[in-house]
């Protein structure tokens, strides 16, 4: 076990390196070029416009809104299904209760887009 003391070897103090100016301006430079290159790549972002069909607008943005969906039941699947499993492993019901629920509901969020099909007939 390691001990407080203050000759202890593990308790250096720290300190910053020595940097000239001519590698701080360089590194000003080169931090300045790198925030500007992102800031103009997160601004170049294509938009893909949609025909002049309205109702196709309005089906890309659903697809997109039930992916969301569709990844956080799968995330809520996997942890149900672990929840199960350490569940079996302590042996605690309300616990495995628990990870059957998870599992249910991430199934039933996973599917959420395919459920609503067959209950409107589309």
């Amino acid at each position: 076990m390691y001990s407080m003391k203050k000759n202890n070897k593990y308790n250096k103090s720290t300190y910053k390196l020595p940097m000239t100016g001519g590698v701080k301006k360089g590194f000003r430079a080169y931090a300045c070029a790198v925030l500007a290159l992102a800031v103009m790549m997160s601004f170049a972002v294509p938009a893909f416009a949609a025909s002049d069909d309205p109702i196709q607008v309005v089906n890309n943005l659903s697809d997109f809104i039930f992916g969301l969906i569709r990844a956080i039941g799968l995330i809520l699947l996997g942890f149900g299904i672990v929840q199960v499993g350490l569940s079996l492993k302590s042996h605690d019901p309300s616990q495995r209760a628990n990870g059957f629920m998870t599992l249910a509901g991430g199934v039933i969020i996973t599917f959420a887009k395919e459920i609503l099909n067959l209950i409107t007939g589309a």
